[in-house]
């Protein structure tokens, strides 16, 4: 695949590592009444681990977030059209 073919966070030079998302959800909002229990956070990356939409072990290739921070925010619904892996895990 060309790197014109890409999506931008594809790319090398836009990767995100591990550490940054870390970082990310080490914010004080993300302990807050916004985010999902860590019980929910936790199915929810179980299943979009074994969806064929995740990508790089970091990204939805359906609407492009980062799993990790997407799936802590209770407002949030797996994207996957007709295939939520959320749904009996969504806004508890």
């Amino acid at each position: 695949m060309s790197s014109n073919s890409q999506c931008k966070g594809c790319r090398d030079g836009y990767r995100v590592t591990d550490d940054q998302i870390d970082r990310i959800l080490a914010a004080p909002m993300f302990q807050s009444d916004l985010c999902v229990p860590d019980e929910v956070y936790e199915l929810r990356l179980e299943q979009c681990s074994s969806c064929p939409k995740f990508q790089y072990g970091t990204t939805c290739v359906v609407c492009g977030c980062f799993v990790r921070i997407a799936a802590k925010y209770k407002d949030r619904a797996c994207p996957n059209p007709g295939d939520s892996r959320w749904a009996k895990y969504a806004k508890s």
